[in-house]
């Protein structure tokens, strides 16, 4: 008797794939926050360059109120 074609190796690679995900779940919520970090909005980002001196108060103030029209 063949149980089918993948017989005792199909419940095999089954269980190692299943105890594999159990695994990926457990430690997924212990992922470094850096990975999980949201995308700055586009006035965030230019606060910051204000902020670093990348650009000049005309220029930060030029854009600020074009984003916030």
């Amino acid at each position: 008797m063949h149980y089918g074609e993948w017989g005792f190796w199909g419940m095999h690679v089954f269980w190692w794939l299943f105890w594999i995900a159990v695994i990926v779940l457990m430690f997924a919520p212990f992922t470094p926050v850096s990975r999980r970090r949201r995308r700055e909005t586009p006035l965030e980002l230019l606060q910051r360059r204000y902020a670093a001196g990348e650009i000049s108060t005309e220029e930060y103030e030029e854009r600020k109120a074009k984003l916030t029209e």
